[in-house]
This record gives C-alpha cells, sequence and structure tokens, in this order.
C-alpha cells in the first residue's frame, strides 16, 4: 500500500487518520507520517494499516499496467 492508495482508502469510507490508527494499532504520528511521505514506516505498520482498511470494507489493486489503486470490495460496503 502507498501512501496516497492510504489517502484514497480513507476517503473513501470517510475514515478520520485517528480512526485508522486506533484500528490498526498505532499512534496517529505514524499514519500522518505515512501519508505525508515524512519518514518511511515499518512493513508492520504498513501491513496493520492496510489490514484495518480491508477489515473496513476495502480492496486494494496492485500496480498492474493500470496503476496502483483501491476500491470498494463486493459484498462489503454498498453492493
Amino acid at each position: 500500500m502507498t501512501p496516497a492508495q492510504c489517502r484514497a482508502a480513507r476517503a473513501l469510507i470517510g475514515m478520520t487518520q485517528s480512526e485508522l490508527a486506533e484500528a490498526a494499532g498505532f499512534g496517529l504520528s505514524t499514519i500522518v507520517d505515512f501519508e505525508k511521505e515524512r519518514r518511511i514506516v515499518s512493513s508492520t505498520a504498513r501491513i496493520r494499516m492496510e489490514e484495518a482498511l480491508v477489515d473496513a470494507g476495502l480492496e486494494f489493486i496492485s500496480e498492474n499496467g493500470g496503476g496502483a489503486g483501491v476500491r470498494l470490495a463486493k459484498g462489503k460496503i454498498n453492493d
């Protein structure tokens, strides 16, 4: 998950940085620094943030020639 995907994912479901921090079990500064690319966060932090967003009903799209992205997971939200 890239910082841009993280920002987009939160926007899709209206999740704040504070809510993501709580769901992922990290401090707010970890989320803010990751999204603003202020510092490199650990792979564990990225995985836990992504897992929290997936649990909230999102699906991440890897780089596949069309660019990385994020979308609502079918059957999770508003299907």
